[in-house]
């Protein structure tokens, strides 16, 4: 997987942007990919995350490479899917940066039961584990946006992505409740991006194509995904996480204004056989 000053390098000659991203999951993957992407082309970032001792270093990585980019970076090691947490995240924020800063919010939470909803042996997805999953992986897009947009805090012109996959309409081993959720944060986009239109605030689900990021490892059977996606992507490789994060930060300019309520493909051409 691409270090901290590989991805930096990858990213393609950034656009210019102002004011914050708040990015939901900032310490790997496309959180991580994007949240740098989007400070090189001149954003400051707030980067939330939930990392044990043993994974913290990742979230302190980005933080400092952010301020080395010369921008303001705030991070918060917390739960992104509880609520009052992030009611007083939003409320710190407003005292901090003010209203009307927020340009870009990404939804890239990924944290789910992998358990089959049949099993002989009983070892089956329980009530808790199936709405966790669709709370944390979905839900939780939903009311962040509500407490951003009750709160004043999208600037005019403002971007709002969420990471879904492919699993959202194909199912694997085990898959079936994060397919429920993905699936479920289509959804909301679509409704996000129909009542916030009036508003000047878009909103799309971005599907990469496979990538290899913690969140696939713990998928069942993930080495015959990454397989099957060399060999039929007509790129013959897999998606990467700065791959997104570039097709993210062009998306965050201001003239990507009439792209909204979609779920756009960043895969290299992946899905197309």
């Amino acid at each position: 997987m691409l270090k901290t000053q590989d991805i930096i390098e990858s990213i393609r000659e950034p656009i210019k942007l102002t004011g914050w991203a708040i990015i939901l999951g900032a310490s790997s993957g496309f959180g991580a990919a994007t949240a740098l992407s989007l400070a090189k082309a001149g954003m400051d970032i707030i980067g939330i995350h939930l990392d044990r001792k043993s994974t913290i270093q990742n979230a302190q990585d980005v933080k400092n490479k952010i301020e080395e980019l010369g921008k303001q970076a705030i991070f918060y090691n917390t739960n992104a899917a509880d609520i009052e947490k992030t009611e007083q995240i939003i409320q710190e924020l407003k005292l901090q940066i003010g209203t009307k800063s927020i340009r870009v919010f990404l939804h890239s939470l990924a944290f789910g039961s992998l358990k089959p909803y049949i099993d002989p042996d009983k070892n089956m997805v329980t009530k808790e584990q199936l709405e966790m999953t669709l709370d944390v992986m979905a839900n939780s897009l939903v009311y962040w946006v509500q407490k951003l947009f009750l709160n004043d805090m999208f600037m005019e012109n403002a971007r709002i992505f969420a990471m879904t996959s492919i699993g959202s309409s194909r199912n694997w081993k085990s898959y079936g409740p994060v397919s429920a959720a993905k699936a479920a944060l289509e959804a909301h986009i679509r409704q996000l991006a129909l009542e916030l239109a009036p508003y000047n605030i878009t909103a799309n689900a971005i599907c990469a194509g496979v990538t290899e990021t913690p969140a696939l490892i713990k998928i069942p059977d993930n080495e015959s995904m990454i397989e099957k996606a060399k060999k039929y992507n007509p790129h013959k490789r897999l998606t990467t996480p700065v791959d997104v994060a570039n097709a993210i930060m062009i998306l965050s300019h201001p003239a990507s204004y009439w792209i909204t309520g979609n779920t756009i493909y960043v895969d290299g051409g992946e899905f197309l056989t």
